[in-house]
């Protein structure tokens, strides 16, 4: 495969703060093919460190397709203003979360991570409620 660019769709979740947990992830290519899912169940975690979980999980995927640029779209907040330097990470339970993303990134080209409204993310949110509700 020699895709040089995605956008990677995340979205965490946990029912319960903290409480069982899972991630969604969808990595498109530049036209908006899909290349992966990833739907998957964690344990009970935070829905901030699910949603750094998510955001991980599309990094690795994508540096094990050998991508260059990466664009991240999160409906999280929180995390896309930790990633992108604009808020300290004062919970020191997603400091190495934090500290992933940035090793990860730094087998990229190139990564940008940006907000987006949840209504946005649906596909992203239904997969991490989808592993959320299988036992």
């Amino acid at each position: 495969m020699s895709v040089k660019k995605v956008i990677i769709f995340t979205d965490g979740a946990a029912r319960g703060n903290p409480g069982p947990a899972a991630i969604g992830v969808v990595i498109q290519d530049e036209a908006g093919n899909t290349l992966a899912r990833i739907s998957r169940r964690l344990a009970a975690t935070t829905n901030n460190q699910a949603e750094y979980r998510a955001i991980i999980a599309g990094l690795e995927k994508a540096v094990s397709l050998g991508v260059g640029t990466v664009v991240i779209k999160s409906d999280s907040e929180l995390v896309v203003n930790q990633i992108n330097g604009k808020y300290k990470i004062k919970n020191t339970a997603l400091r190495p979360l934090y500290q992933k993303v940035v090793q990860l990134a730094g087998s990229l080209e190139s990564l940008t991570v940006s907000y987006i409204p949840r209504n946005r993310n649906s596909e992203a949110d239904a997969l991490a409620n989808k592993a959320l509700d299988r036992h």
